[in-house]
């Protein structure tokens, strides 16, 4: 298949290249052009995908079998993709994400749950919706918090920071709100299985790690992935309402339960995760955290030392 990635020069977009490359596919990668391609020698068209005369003149004499729109966030980013390749695409494969779900007492979050209307991720829900509504031959993929090397968040890599250092982890609540992670290349590997998939088409699926974690069982898996003792841990629990950081983060994690069931995908799409949780963690803390020199790079804990002091005083 001759393929376009929205992207593809970081993270998620590095992983899906090359397995679509190892594959065989064709891979055209449309993106700024501020980074290089993950793989030697594919062809890259630059331009600005929140332009639509850009997207429209750049791409819209080209021809593809399947796009993955791994970066729009707002339906007017992909809007005018969708228009020119309406009729002409075999299969468009959008990263939605599963911040869209209402909060419910009900889960793990399956794929027809109400959605959140005020979701900070609901223009990827708008998105959704027109894809159904044109009749796209569609895909849209739901992770919950992705984690793994080139990880541009802070995820993973908040609790390394700390744990490599010796110091407290501040933790709101009581440390038991469960969450859910999936490792990058699982889901680059769940995105490249939807491909020729006919079960696939007009279908929506959350794709994470199996097993979920508490905010506490997350901190001791981060401290096995950097070699220390998840016993010596020192964990600190706070009333986060109690604080007003402005827009500075407390925590990495949104404060209630949060994880989704990936049944459907292992079922309909023969996928299922390589990392469980711990060697995740190792892959993301050795390839990316100690490779990156970030354990020896300066690191503010300014928020963290207003919890202390708050909590101990």
């Amino acid at each position: 298949m001759r393929i376009l990635i929205m992207g593809g020069t970081r993270f998620i977009g590095v992983y899906l290249t090359k397995i679509l490359v190892e594959q065989g596919h064709e891979v055209v990668l449309f993106n700024r052009g501020k980074k290089p391609a993950p793989v030697e020698g594919i062809q890259q068209i630059h331009g600005d995908r929140t332009d639509a005369s850009q997207i429209k003149e750049k791409l819209a004499s080209e021809n593809f079998d399947a796009i993955f729109d791994n970066n729009g966030r707002e339906l007017s980013d992909t809007q005018p993709l969708a228009e020119i390749f309406k009729g002409r695409v075999k299969h468009f494969v959008y990263m939605s994400s599963a911040g869209v779900y209402l909060k419910t007492d009900q889960l793990p979050h399956i794929e027809g749950d109400a959605i959140d209307p005020k979701s900070r991720h609901k223009g990827k829900h708008e998105t959704e919706a027109y894809l159904i509504e044109q009749g796209l031959p569609f895909t849209s993929i739901r992770p919950t918090y992705i984690y793994g090397p080139q990880n541009y968040n802070d995820v993973e890599a908040w609790f390394f920071d700390r744990i490599v250092r010796d110091r407290p982890i501040p933790v709101p609540g009581n440390g038991l709100h469960i969450t859910q992670l999936g490792h990058c290349k699982d889901l680059a590997n769940a995105m490249a299985a939807v491909l020729g998939n006919e079960k696939a088409i007009a279908q929506i699926y959350n794709i994470s790690g199996e097993r979920f974690v508490t905010f506490d069982g997350l901190a001791r898996a981060c401290a096995i992935a950097a070699g220390k003792s998840p016993d010596e841990l020192q964990i600190v629990h706070y009333d986060p309402k109690k604080f007003d950081f402005g827009k500075r983060k407390g925590f990495p994690l949104r404060v209630q339960h949060f994880f989704a069931s990936v049944n459907k995908a292992m079922t309909e799409l023969n996928w299922k995760p390589e990392y469980d949780l711990v060697s995740g963690l190792k892959d993301s803390f050795q390839n990316d955290f100690l490779a990156s020199g970030r354990d020896k790079a300066e690191a503010d804990f300014s928020v963290d030392d207003e919890i202390l002091k708050a909590v101990q005083s």
